[in-house]
Order: C-alpha cells, then structure tokens, then sequence
C-alpha cells in the first residue's frame, strides 16, 4: 500500500490551504499513492477564529477537496472545522474520494499545556473505520494520540492502519513525545500508524502562535512493531512510502496483546 504524507504549514486562507491540498495530492497521484493525508487544521492554522471559517461537509471547502481526491484517483484526509448549533466547531476529519465522503470528528480535546480547545470545539464520540483496497483504516486526531483505548478499539474494528492527523504543539521535548506516542500506539494496537504533522512555521520563516499548536513537523511512519519505517524533516514536503498492512497480522499473532487484554 503506498501512502502520501503531506506534511503543509496551513496559513488562516482557506483557498490558499486549498492550493496547498492541490499540491500535495498531485504528488501523491503521480507517485501512485492509494492515500494521501494531511494535517489537522488543513482547512485553516490554529491561533484564529475558527467559528467564521467553519463550513459543513457538504460544504464549498469539502466539496473542492472532495473533487480534487475523485479527479486523482485516490483517497484523501484532511483537517477541516465544522460547525456546531453551540457556536462552537467541531474538529473534522474529512475522508472523501471516489464515490466517498466521510467524517471523524475529533473524541479526545486539546485541553492540556495551557491550551483549552473545548473552549471553541465540540468534541466528537463516534470512532471511525474505513475499508480502502488495501487496508481497512482507522482514524485519529492529534491528542487521541495519547489515548490508547481509542487505537485498540480501533483495532478490534477491523484496522491495520492507523491515520493520526495532527497539529502538534512545540516545546521542551515535544518531539520526543510525538515519536515515542507513534510508537507506542503502534505497538498498543499492533498496527502501522501514519502520523502526519503540520511542518514548523518557522521552516519556512513564519513565526508561530505562542498561544496555538501550529506544528513541528516530523511526520512519521510507524510499523505495527513499533519501528519508525519513514519520517520527514520540520519542513513542509510529501513523503512518499510503501507500507504492508499484512505485517499487521503478522505482528498480531507474535505478540497478542490485543487477544491477551485484560481490561
């Protein structure tokens, strides 16, 4: 299964992040990937009004996307805001290709480092599993990354690869935590985990949000035995590779933590 990480620095102009989605899908069907993910906040960086921006899924902004994955080909996830009858937003990812339009709102809050994104976000309750050709999918969101219940369940659902779009936050050891989060969620749930980051700002001499994540990049590929199998740089950049969602099964039956649970 070949797989396009499309690690962007979203801006708060949502055509121009729409031109950064044309981009990256582009280079994910030349190269022949079967998906391409992008980062929470695709739609638009943190550190603005979300409310304003949020669009539904059958809005304008999805619906490009929506048309940009059908006309490649390929299956496509990307991180958008949709709005809540609070006034708030939700923290959507949308899952969109041939014939497909799907959505995972984000379960578990950012409410963590000084931040309180429940403030402005709904938070979601329904995981999400998708069947692709290759592989059946399962769909995370930033600080669900720190919550293992959510992969395993994801798991005993029937997927192998795990998305994990994400807007990280900077800071002391930071990137330290996000590589080892991969990892062990991989190995949690015996399965490959693809986390795709929003690159640093200041890669490309943008400063960032002192009161927002807005990203350190670091886009990393994780095997189901907990093996970094790819990763990028901070910059923003497509990375393309080949996973094999069987290894999955395989590491399934050598180390049954999943059969062996007890709680």
């Amino acid at each position: 299964m070949r797989v396009a990480l499309c690690q962007i620095a979203s801006t708060p102009d949502l055509d121009a992040n729409l031109e950064l989605v044309a981009g990256g899908v582009r280079r994910a069907a030349e190269a022949g990937a079967e998906l391409a993910i992008f980062p929470e906040a695709t739609m638009a960086c943190f550190g603005v009004q979300l409310a304003p921006l949020a669009e539904p899924l059958d809005g304008a902004w999805a619906g490009e996307v929506g048309r940009l994955a059908s006309d490649a080909g390929i299956t496509v996830t990307a991180g958008m805001f949709t709005p809540t009858e609070d006034g708030r937003v939700t923290n959507t990812m949308l899952v969109t290709g041939p014939g497909m339009r799907a959505r995972y709102d984000k379960i578990h809050l950012y409410d963590a480092f000084g931040f309180t994104e429940s403030r402005n976000v709904a938070e979601g309750d329904q995981p999400l599993t998708m069947r692709l050709p290759s592989a059946t999918v399962g769909f995370t969101t930033c600080y669900d990354i720190r919550f293992p219940g959510l992969f395993t369940t994801l798991a005993e659902r029937g997927a192998s690869v795990m998305v994990t779009a994400a807007s990280w936050g900077a800071g002391s050891g930071k990137r330290d935590q996000w590589e080892l989060l991969a990892r062990a969620r991989a190995l949690d749930s015996t399965s490959w985990v693809l986390a795709c980051g929003q690159a640093d700002p200041r890669s490309i001499g943008r400063e960032p949000s002192a009161k927002a994540p807005t990203g350190i990049g670091y886009s990393t590929v994780v095997t189901p035995y907990g093996v970094i199998h790819d990763q990028l740089d901070a910059e923003p950049d497509v990375l393309i590779t080949d996973i094999a969602p069987e290894r999955a099964e395989q590491a399934r039956e050598e180390i049954p933590v999943l059969a062996n649970r007890k709680f």
